[in-house]
């Protein structure tokens, strides 16, 4: 049987719980930047080839 009281809430006591920070987390928006900027470069570095090679053959 518990030692608490029957009116008491059922909530657990003892350590205080960790909660998450609300807080922007700057590493995963730093992935999501690379990617974004990596994506950016192949693509750039595609356009450019392929209007190199058309300007080169017409």
């Amino acid at each position: 049987m518990s030692p608490r009281s029957p009116g008491s809430s059922s909530r657990r006591r003892g350590a205080t719980p960790h909660r998450r920070s609300h807080r922007l987390d700057w590493t995963l928006l730093d992935r999501w930047l690379d990617r974004l900027v990596i994506l950016a470069v192949i693509t750039a570095l595609l356009v450019g080839g392929s209007a190199l090679i058309v300007s080169l053959v017409l």
